[in-house]
């Protein structure tokens, strides 16, 4: 059986065609147009492929109420043309088979738990920091929707006391997106992060909000496993300095094996590598299948 899955973003949109068992058959890479565009040439790339359904990994917001009118529609998204998108009523139309649909984030976090380094867990969470901050949660075997989503990029945190830099975000001066995403570290060093490597001083700063957000989430969704990602992660020297200062922040309170003695299993990067948002998407499609089943 083979599943399709499309890792939805705002740049590009990342089309797949894997067997349920992960094991990926093709892909491509579109850049992401208008919707008339984009979404045209993504139903003939899948129309090649007698594929038994569809998961959507999308950038958003979005909206995940089965019992909404818009359910499946990306919302008030500032991508240009893309506002009130029906992308998951394009697919069903166009393919006539099940369209399991969640946020990019979720969907990254789903593929870890289901074949990477969450596996087993029936708890997790997925940060990515990169262009922007995203973060999807796996709690008590499910994603988690709510009242919208998760939006823990825009988790509040206070600020470095050396750090003068107004923030990025045009909603809150002081959410992680706002202080911590790659964009933010450009315009507060001047610099991108990649040419900052070897200085101590904005990693000390980056690890310092990271962690703050990590704290938090960890005293408020008590997840089995942290997987942490980006770009900006790709400095390797933050896993280290981050696990240190959420221990600090910590302090003890969370009293478990995995924060006090083996904190280097707990924060980790993916195991899939650059996979985890696509293969989210293809057993979104799974479960998308499995549930219209019944």
């Amino acid at each position: 059986m083979l599943i399709g899955g499309i890792e939805a973003g705002g740049t590009k949109m990342v089309c797949a065609v894997a067997d349920e068992k992960g094991q990926i058959k093709d892909r491509i890479s579109l850049p992401t147009r208008l919707p008339e565009e984009t979404l045209g040439e993504i139903v003939s790339y899948f129309g090649k492929w007698e594929i038994a359904a569809l998961g959507i990994g999308c950038f958003g917001p979005v909206d995940l109420d089965r019992s909404s009118a818009s359910y499946g529609h990306i919302t008030k998204t500032p991508k240009a043309g893309w506002e009130d998108c029906d992308i998951v009523g394009y697919f069903k139309d166009a393919l006539h088979i099940p369209v399991g649909f969640d946020t990019d984030v979720n969907g990254a976090v789903l593929g870890e738990v289901t074949w990477g380094a969450a596996k087993g867990c029936d708890s997790a969470i997925y940060i990515t920091v990169g262009t922007g901050v995203g973060v999807g949660v796996y709690v008590n075997g499910g994603l988690l929707h709510g009242l919208v989503h998760p939006e823990g990029g825009h988790i509040l945190l206070a600020k470095h006391p050396k750090d003068t830099y107004k923030g990025r975000c045009p909603f809150h001066p002081n959410c992680m997106e706002g202080l911590a995403s790659g964009p933010a570290i450009g315009e507060r060093w001047g610099k991108p992060a990649a040419e900052l490597a070897d200085r101590a001083e904005v990693w000390e700063m980056e690890a310092y909000y990271i962690a703050q957000a990590l704290a938090d989430y960890i005293v408020t969704y008590s997840p089995q496993r942290i997987i942490l990602w980006g770009g900006v992660m790709h400095q390797e020297q933050l896993f280290g300095m981050v696990r240190e200062r959420v221990k600090e922040l910590l302090n003890g309170y969370v009293h478990h094996e995995m924060l006090c003695d083996r904190i280097d299993e707990y924060i980790i990067p993916p195991a899939l590598g650059e996979d985890p948002g696509i293969l989210g998407a293809v057993r979104l499609g799974m479960l998308e299948l499995e549930r219209e089943a019944g």
